[in-house]
Parts: C-alpha cells; sequence; structure tokens
C-alpha cells in the first residue's frame, strides 16, 4: 500500500499523488511570534515535521515553506479587536518588532529542541508587505473586492466556493456573535484584506487606499504563491484554523489565480487541558521552557524535549491530546526506555565480534520495519508507528551481553537510526560514540557510584547518598531520578 493522507477539502483518506511526480510543495502556517511557544505549538510542528520526515524517507524532495507572522493580526475572527503584537509591546514597553524578533528566536530555540527540522523557506509577513498590497488590488481589480474608508474587504458572495473546505453556508456565517457586525462590510461574512490604521496604530504601511496593515489571512497566500506558485501540494494547520484563515486563504487565491490552491488541506487537532482547548488566549496555555527548564504549578518536574515530542506521537495527529502530568511522565519513562536500548547497542558494538549477522534477528527488523511502514503509509498512524520502536526494545532486552555479532547489532542500529531518528525524530546520533573504551569505562565507574548511592538510600543514610550526588555535581555529572531508575548526563 503507497502513502494515503486525510484531506480535509474532500474529507476522505486518499492516496498521496503530488502534482509533479517526486517533488512535494507544502505550506504551514507558522507562529505569530508575541508569546513564548506552548504545547500547541508543539503537538501543531511535530506533527507536520513527521509528515516532512516520512516524504522524505519516501524519497520525495519537498520544499517545506513555514511562514512568521510578525505583523500581527487582530485578536477578533470578525476583523476587530486588538493586534496581538502590539498588545504585547504595549505590555513590555518595547517596538513590536523587538517583539517579534525576541519571541522567533525563542520559538525555534524550542523547535530545535524537539528535534523539528527547519523549513527550507521561512518568509516573514513584514517582508512581504508589497506583494500583499499588490494581491489586494488584483482582487479589487476582478470584482471579488471592495474599498471602504481606507479599508479592503473581500466579498464573499463574489466567489462561488466561499465554505467549500469549512462545509459552512455564507447565509449561516454571522459575524457579531461575540461584537456588532462591522457596518462596513457589505456582507457579514466577508474578511479584511487591508485595514485602515488609525493614527496610534504602530504597525503601518502606505497603500493605495492610504496607511495601513494587512489582514489576517492575506499573507499565507500570498508567501505561498511566491514561494511554490498557484497550485501546492499540501497545506497545512491546526484545525481552529479551517475557518476562517484558510477558507480565506482559498478565496482570495484561488479569485486571484484562477486555479486550484491548494490539492491536500491537512489539519492537526489540538492539546487541551482538562477537556478545554490550549492557547494563549484562554490563558490556560503551559509553555516549552516551562516543561523543559522552568517548572509549572502543573508539573511535578521538568521533562526532557523529546518526552514531549514522544507524548505527542503517541496518538494520531488528527486527534486531540488531553495534557496532564502523569501522561508527559509515562512519555518519559517510554523514551528512556528506547534510549538506554540505544546505547545498549551502540556501546556494545565496540567489542562485537566481526562475523555474519543472524538471519533470524534480521527477519525479525524486516517484520518491523514492514509493520512500520504500514502504520505511516496509513495517514501517519505514529502511535503504532511508536509501537514498533519498544518491539524493538524488547528485542535488545533478549539479547546476550556479549557475544553479538557485530553485523546484528550495526542493522539494528542503522534501524533505529532510520525509523526512530530519520522518521520519528525520537532516536539522535549525539549518542553514537558512546562505545568508546573511555566512555565505557566513565559509565561504568559511575555506575558503581550510583549503586552506592542506591545501597545508601536503601539503608536511610541520606547524608551518604547526597554526598555521593555532590562530588559527581563538582566535575559535571548529573544524577536524574527516573520511575525507572536512576541515569546520569554531563550537565
Amino acid at each position: 500500500m503507497g502513502f494515503r493522507l486525510y484531506n480535509t477539502l474532500t474529507r476522505k483518506t486518499e492516496d498521496f499523488k503530488p502534482l509533479e511526480p517526486g517533488r512535494v510543495r507544502m505550506y504551514v502556517c507558522g507562529p505569530t511570534v508575541y508569546g513564548h511557544a506552548h504545547l500547541g505549538h508543539a503537538k501543531s510542528y511535530v506533527s507536520f515535521d513527521v509528515l516532512l520526515r516520512y516524504l522524505r524517507y519516501l524519497g520525495y524532495a519537498v520544499t517545506y515553506v513555514q511562514n512568521i507572522t510578525d505583523v500581527g493580526h487582530l485578536t477578533d475572527d470578525a476583523d476587530e479587536g486588538e493586534d496581538k503584537l502590539e498588545r504585547q509591546a504595549q505590555k513590555e514597553h518595547r517596538h513590536p518588532m523587538a517583539i517579534a524578533e525576541y519571541y522567533t528566536r525563542s520559538y525555534f530555540e524550542d523547535m530545535d529542541a524537539l528535534n523539528v527540522q527547519r523549513p527550507d523557506i521561512c518568509p516573514r509577513a513584514a517582508g512581504h508587505i508589497p506583494e500583499q498590497i499588490e494581491l489586494t488590488q488584483t482582487l479589487i481589480d476582478k470584482g471579488y473586492a471592495y474599498e471602504v474608508n481606507g479599508s479592503v474587504y473581500f466579498d464573499v458572495s463574489q466567489f462561488a466556493g466561499y465554505g467549500k473546505l469549512s462545509g459552512r453556508q455564507i447565509e449561516d456565517m454571522q459575524a457579531g456573535a461575540r461584537i456588532e457586525v462591522n457596518s462596513e462590510k457589505r456582507n457579514p461574512a466577508d474578511f479584511a484584506l487591508w485595514k485602515k490604521a488609525e493614527p496610534n496604530h504602530i504597525m503601518q504601511w502606505n497603500s493605495p487606499w492610504g496607511r495601513g496593515y494587512p489582514g489576517w489571512h492575506l499573507e499565507c497566500s500570498v508567501m505561498s504563491m511566491k514561494y511554490l506558485g498557484t497550485t501546492i501540494d499540501i497545506h497545512g494547520g491546526g484545525i481552529e484554523n479551517q475557518f476562517p484563515h484558510h477558507e480565506c486563504e482559498i478565496a482570495q487565491s484561488e479569485a486571484a489565480n484562477d486555479c486550484p490552491f491548494v490539492k491536500y488541506w491537512v489539519h492537526h487537532n489540538m492539546v487541551t487541558v482538562d477537556g478545554q482547548k490550549m492557547g494563549k488566549s484562554l490563558g490556560n496555555f503551559i509553555t516549552l521552557k516551562q516543561i523543559f527548564k522552568e517548572g509549572h504549578p502543573r508539573l511535578s518536574r521538568t521533562y526532557d524535549p523529546p518526552a514531549v515530542r514522544q507524548l505527542i506521537l503517541q496518538s494520531h495527529y488528527r486527534s486531540p491530546i488531553d495534557f496532564s502530568d502523569a501522561a508527559l511522565s509515562a512519555a518519559q519513562s517510554g523514551y528512556d526506555k528506547i534510549t538506554a536500548a540505544v546505547i545498549k547497542v551502540r556501546k556494545a558494538l565496540a567489542l562485537a565480534p566481526d562475523r555474519a549477522a543472524d538471519a533470524n534477528i534480521l527477519m525479525q527488523l524486516n517484520a518491523m520495519k514492514e509493520k512500520f511502514e504500514a502504520a505511516m503509509n496509513d495517514d501517519l498512524n505514529t502511535a503504532v508507528a511508536l509501537s514498533v520502536l519498544f518491539e524493538m526494545v524488547k528485542l535488545v532486552g533478549t539479547l546476550p551481553v556479549e557475544g553479538v555479532a557485530k553485523a546484528t547489532l550495526e542493522a539494528i542500529d542503522n534501524q533505529f537510526r532510520t525509523l526512530g531518528g530519520d522518521v520519528l525524530g525520537i532516536v539522535k546520533d549525539e549518542y553514537a560514540t558512546a562505545g568508546g573504551s573511555d566512555d565505557a569505562l566513565l559509565d561504568h565507574l559511575i555506575g558503581l557510584l550510583i549503586e552506592q548511592r542506591q545501597t545508601a538510600r536503601k539503608n536511610k543514610d541520606f547524608a551518604a547518598a547526597d554526598a555521593i550526588r555532590d562530588q559527581l555535581a563538582k566535575f559535571g555529572i548529573v544524577l536524574e531520578d527516573k520511575p525507572g531508575g536512576t541515569t546520569w548526563r554531563l550537565g
């Protein structure tokens, strides 16, 4: 079975066939950079990172574009409210672009920690204002948009396909559920392409309609078209962006170019806390920095970034994740088991006899690989794919400490690297050198000290246990007590 992907536009799982054989053009909505990334961002960008990795694993040449929204957009879907970047700038008493720069760096720092691959192109909305003005003018010239008092709106009644992604009917789309309907609009469902800026609005630009700034939806159409073309293979984002953001992207793009905008629309589900969506606007979010380093009242401890990645992969990208400390703890334990198995294999390689691989183990590995690929081909079923890694962990646990052929260990290690590393992004290369004799000796000596500390703790001699930990800390060696036992790392 070939790769199959759920298409939100057609509401069914389809065989994946890119527009151009062997090549994929993929665009994913990036963050609005007015705060630190949280677990919801991790869910989004880990999900699309796995899609990107698997497409490349299958041999596709992928051009991946993910934007940075550094212009800001209004907090209300009905084109009203506050500008998120300006609101944060007022809180921190800094210029909005300083806010954008700071949180952009923070975002990439967190994504790097999660082993999320950088996009091939990461354009910024503020760098594409001329193109956004040009697209707005094109839509006016073609009769799809109109100007009122310095603002420009898209007339949804002129675009026959409006609502095809979300399944909504124009007559049912009533703005004003939270605010009074904007009197400038011809139709309550019309959306802003360009907004007139008030004098105190910091981020504003010259346009044919006066000083203003672009609407929320315009930037993604512009940057997708500029770097990937008028029709692309995949457009991704959160399920909450299906309407209005992606619906509006389709309308303005297809109206301007007279051709389909996206072949496959891919949406991930959200992270919830006690059944409620996690988000900055709701105040119930937990930042990734709190999870990794700082701590949070909802957490019993901090967690390794790969454990967060593992938590996300344990569920399907189209299913929600309900956050809990217990779920993170279980994911951390699972990640530790995978890591321990990989390290065991790589250390054993240093002393393994150089003879032919065990045919039975190779057969088992091949069966596991087939199961892994079948799961990933089925709309990225990462939960089943991840279970294959644990089957490999179990296999490693059955191997004797000594005497396993080098070729056998290399086959196991290569499969961990390919499936667990290249595709799922869980297994890293950074402990690949842990098999040297010096490393083995160090690990052995520290292991003896850990055993002494455990004995001291069992005998309730906590002073001796603390002394061992403190002495190791002086040499930059950090002990971490986890449910599966005590591990160490260089601090």
